[in-house]
């Protein structure tokens, strides 16, 4: 069973990101602030849940939660900042749309960057351990999902609503044979070394 909080705040939001090791589409982040009385059984770390599950987990979020919101940043971006940087400013930008504000911040993983004075903790796999963080997870995994679905549309020669742009040994021989298209990561290891 995950834990509700990890301080005693109740506006405390968790975030998570997905998307970090793909060649193609954005990196997706999630910000969740949930209720005191919050409790989802199913609910788990978003890469320990089947896709049935998380897409029947992510209304149930919506749903309950105080506030949530969703950020993709984009490939043009990623390049320029690196993924890193990426996926911190993707969570940033997701609590920033958080109403009310967040009085405390907890984020999966083990970096991140100081955002207006609120206090911060990286927890590893927080996503694992912590609600708030679980249910980021899911909604960072699901949007992006859906995002690389619909890109699918335009470029199905990748199979992205297979592969959602990880480095699949197909993604990789639609790269070698088609090239690359503007939801590549240009700063990524697209082909492999021969």
């Amino acid at each position: 069973m995950l834990n509700l909080r990890f301080t005693e705040h109740d506006l405390e939001c968790g975030t998570d990101e997905a998307g970090r090791g793909c060649l193609a589409g954005p990196v997706t982040a999630a910000a969740v602030l949930l209720p005191k009385e919050f409790n989802l059984t199913l609910l788990n770390d978003s890469k320990q849940l089947s896709e049935k599950t998380r897409e029947k987990l992510r209304p149930l979020i919506e749903e309950f939660a105080i506030s949530f919101s969703v950020t993709h940043i984009d490939p043009i971006i990623i390049d320029d900042i690196n993924i890193l940087n990426a996926s911190i400013l993707a969570m940033q930008e997701s609590i920033l749309k958080l109403i009310p504000t967040p009085l405390y911040i907890i984020v999966d993983g083990n970096r991140f960057k100081p955002l207006n004075d609120i206090p911060y903790s990286t927890i590893i796999k927080g996503d694992s351990k912590y609600m708030s963080i679980a249910a980021a997870s899911v909604l960072a995994k699901t949007y992006r999902d859906a995002y690389m679905d619909k890109i699918h549309e335009e470029f199905p020669m990748y199979n992205w609503k297979q592969n959602k742009g990880y480095p699949t040994k197909e993604h990789r021989e639609a790269i070698k044979k088609y090239g690359t298209t503007k939801y590549h990561r240009m700063t990524f290891r697209l082909l492999k070394e021969e």
